[in-house]
């Protein structure tokens, strides 16, 4: 209905299609040096490196991150939640599966820079839906980092990440709030809603005591 809604359709599928390109390309590649086409037991390093970025577009982790906010700002509200949540878990799924053979070094090096690009880019922006695109950057920096030698504890991270970012996309759908402005009035029209909203993004950003 809306010629960004448009264009935040053709750079995702672009750049979906890429990755899933270089991920089907990394799987040949494996068959072609192993004889089997499973990915859970690749040990060439060039097809585990290619899975490795494939898999890095396909989230959004830096430097593979750019499509991210500007897909969602063009986006309503609720699709934003699914992009945010529903679509990372496939790719998450085979990050974890394949994360005892993957590139360790290229995994940290993606995680740190996620996790300062997430923090950084989200400094001056006023649009929530591009704040919330770089938080998601953040967090799955870090979920990145630690999945090499905890996949377990980078899933309980995913679930709660999931958690948090549904619930603070339905409490701005709720408010109907897309800016800072109109954010920053919602306390006028429901005190709690915007208080529990305050709870969430200090949940968001780890502030101890909260999750």
């Amino acid at each position: 209905h809306h010629p960004r809604a448009t264009e935040s359709a053709t750079k995702y599928f672009l750049t979906q299609a890429t990755a899933s390109a270089l991920l089907l390309f990394s799987a040949a590649m494996n068959a072609w040096m192993t004889g089997e086409w499973t990915i859970v037991n690749m040990n060439s390093y060039t097809p585990t490196t290619i899975l490795t970025i494939a898999l890095a577009i396909k989230l959004g982790i830096a430097p593979f991150h750019l499509w991210l906010p500007d897909v969602l700002q063009g986006l309503d509200m609720m699709t934003c939640l699914i992009l945010s949540t529903w679509q990372k878990l496939a790719p998450m799924a085979l990050l974890i599966l394949t994360s005892h053979q993957l590139n360790t070094n290229l995994l940290t090096l993606m995680a740190l820079t996620s996790a300062i690009i997430g923090g950084w880019g989200a400094l001056n922006q006023t649009q929530m839906r591009k704040i919330m695109a770089y938080s998601s950057i953040a967090h799955l920096g870090w979920m990145t980092l630690v999945i090499s030698f905890a996949p377990g504890l980078a899933l309980l991270n995913l679930m709660i990440y999931l958690l948090m970012t549904s619930s603070m996309f339905m409490m701005l759908m709720t408010l109907n709030a897309t800016n800072m402005n109109k954010l920053s009035i919602s306390w006028l029209k429901t005190p709690t809603l915007a208080a529990s909203m305050m709870a969430g993004l200090l949940s968001l950003g780890g502030l101890p005591p909260l999750s």
